[in-house]
This record gives structure tokens, C-alpha cells and sequence, in this order.
């Protein structure tokens, strides 16, 4: 027989899919990955600045965290660079920098910040904001990753696509990595 909160549960995750499957707006992504890991040890990695700069970056590119302060108001500051020479950044010839601060931190249950880019492309300007949902689930938790305000010169399927790249490395991460 399954407990009271299964139930709840189990409608969350129904109201969450239904969010993420109908009604995309232009200039958002939605990415749902499930992680074989509590949503504590989820939340400890959205927050903990080592781990962002390990997991928070596409395949073909590192970073650099020049500020992180994770608390509500607080603010941070990255900078991907393209691992191959050919690739063009938004800030520099080969850099993303973006700067944001966190909007809201539920404790194992969600993290909101919003962004911008460091940029003088009126194409990539704006700013966006990130809503990572932690969801229990069997075996874990389902991490629902809303971006919203994507900039006109952002292709929605290549911020998919890296979204899916560091929501990987965020599972493999969590599901098998050191940091706490």
C-alpha cells in the first residue's frame, strides 16, 4: 500500500510533466532529467561552487567561477571558454561570461536565478532566468530545469542541448562523484 505522500507525489510529477510537455513559450527550454541521488545531495550541488564550475559547463568548453554566493540576492559570475579555437563566444572571441544573482533557495526542493550575458551582441542580451525544480521520485529525485528569456540570438535547441550536457554531468555528479 503506498503512503499518503505518494500520492501527492505522484500528482506533482503529473502537473510538472503536463508543464514541461505543453504550452512552450518561444525563448524557453525545459529540461527534466532524472538523478539516481536524494534531492539534498542534488540541492548541496546546485549551490556549492566547486561543483557548479565541474558540472555547469557543455562538453567542449570549461569554466571559471569569479563569483558565487549562494543565498537569496546573492550573486555570481561565470566565464565559459570553447575548447576549439573555431568556436565564437558572446562576450569574447572564444568566452561566454554572464553574470546573475539567486533569486530563491528551497532547500531540497528548488533554486532560482536569474542571468544575463556580458555582451555588446544586442542579439544575445536580455535577461534570463533558470528554475531548477527538485522533484522525490523513485530511486531519487526528477530535476525539472526551466530557462526562461532566452535571448533572440540563442537557438532554443543549442541550449537544449548544452542544458543536457550539464544536467548530465550534474547526474554523474551526484550519482557517483566525491563533493559531499
Amino acid at each position: 500500500m503506498a503512503a499518503a505522500g505518494d500520492g501527492v507525489r505522484r500528482g506533482l510529477r503529473g502537473r510538472l510533466h503536463a508543464a514541461i510537455t505543453i504550452g512552450d513559450q518561444p525563448g524557453t527550454t525545459r529540461s527534466r532529467r532524472h538523478i539516481n541521488a536524494s534531492p539534498d545531495r542534488v540541492y548541496r550541488l546546485l549551490i556549492d561552487r566547486e561543483a557548479v564550475a565541474e558540472w555547469k559547463v557543455p562538453e567542449g568548453m570549461t569554466s571559471v567561477v569569479h563569483a558565487f554566493d549562494p543565498r537569496a540576492g546573492g550573486e555570481f559570475r561565470f566565464s565559459l571558454s570553447y575548447d576549439a579555437s573555431r568556436s565564437v563566444g558572446k562576450s569574447s572571441p572564444h568566452t561566454d561570461t554572464y553574470h546573475g544573482r539567486f533569486l530563491a533557495l528551497v532547500p531540497s526542493a528548488q533554486v532560482v536565478e536569474t542571468m544575463a550575458f556580458e555582451t555588446d551582441d544586442p542579439l544575445m542580451r536580455g535577461q534570463m532566468t533558470v528554475t531548477y525544480t527538485l522533484i522525490p521520485a523513485s530511486g531519487g529525485t526528477d530535476l525539472v530545469a526551466v530557462h526562461d528569456g532566452l535571448p533572440p540570438g540563442i537557438s532554443a535547441d543549442d541550449n537544449q542541448t548544452g542544458w543536457r550536457m550539464a544536467l548530465d554531468k550534474l547526474a554523474a555528479l551526484a550519482e557517483g562523484g566525491s563533493r559531499r
